[in-house]
């Protein structure tokens, strides 16, 4: 019996798409990366960088007109520095790109400083100024801000990372010993034998300066895995509540201040 032959002769079985086809589609769809979203190009991404830090730059700039003087100063040290040695070793010229690359370098190290402290500055003594160091942290940290407050615009801010569970108060002292005292009892069934450790930020006795919040955290010992901070962190979310009325954070300056200056910071 002969076999009936398909009707449709525009699409016939087994044939190639054209490559001009092919290309259009590869062309439209965009490679995803490990976690699944489009891939970002290197220039893209070099671009962004560019323009964070000249942003960072001109923000910081308006309250410290000393900053280029100062780059510029610690690039001539470590460039005369290292362009001495290559002149002593008789390879003045060989060094040339090396003490050009350092000096950058500590440009780049005394810009970063500067507009860390520069930011410090602006948000010390804000309300919110300990939650928006704390989410400026690296690593692997969960931190819960405003987990509790006062009408004063004192917070208490809860933090989970190796070390265990970090309660960081900021405000009145005795209105913030009594918030963390409070979070204690709230959580001591939850956490079990997890270690609690508790920050007062501010510059009185036995309390942590602003500018020293993030050492001190990222200091304390490690006690934990990271599974044991992931099953921690599951039945924290357990204990829910509704956020105080307190801000999570302050906005020095604006909006881009802050994170541009934050994003130098982590570097």
């Amino acid at each position: 019996m002969a076999r009936s032959r398909s009707t449709d002769s525009s699409a016939p079985a087994g044939a190639k798409e054209p490559k001009g086809a092919t290309a259009a589609k590869a062309a439209k769809a965009p490679k995803l990366g490990k976690d699944g979203k489009p891939k970002v190009s290197r220039l893209s991404k070099v671009k962004a960088q560019a323009r964070m830090i000249r942003q960072a730059y001109s923000l910081t700039y308006r309250n410290d007109r000393k900053l280029p003087w100062v780059m510029l100063i610690a690039f001539v040290s470590v460039f005369a520095v290292v362009e001495v040695l290559g002149i002593v070793f008789d390879a003045p010229f060989m060094v040339l790109p090396i003490a050009i690359l350092l000096g950058l370098l500590a440009a780049l190290v005394i810009f970063g400083r500067r507009a860390q402290g520069s930011a410090y500055r602006q948000v010390e003594g804000q309300p919110g100024a300990a939650a928006w160091v704390l989410e400026g942290m690296r690593g692997d940290w969960r931190v819960s801000t405003a987990v509790a407050g006062t009408r004063e615009l004192d917070a208490l801010h809860r933090v989970l990372g190796r070390p265990g569970v970090i309660l960081v108060g900021e405000g009145s002292p005795q209105r913030v010993r009594g918030l963390i005292a409070a979070e204690k009892r709230r959580i001591a069934k939850v956490v079990g034998d997890t270690p609690i450790y508790d920050v007062s930020v501010g510059d009185g006795e036995g309390q942590v300066p602003l500018k020293k919040l993030n050492t001190h955290v990222v200091k304390l010992p490690r006690n934990l895995s990271a599974g044991e901070v992931n099953a921690l962190a599951k039945r924290m979310s357990a204990l829910g509540g509704a956020r105080p009325p307190v801000p999570g954070g302050p906005m020095p300056g604006g909006r881009q201040m802050s994170v541009s200056q934050r994003q130098v910071r982590r570097r």
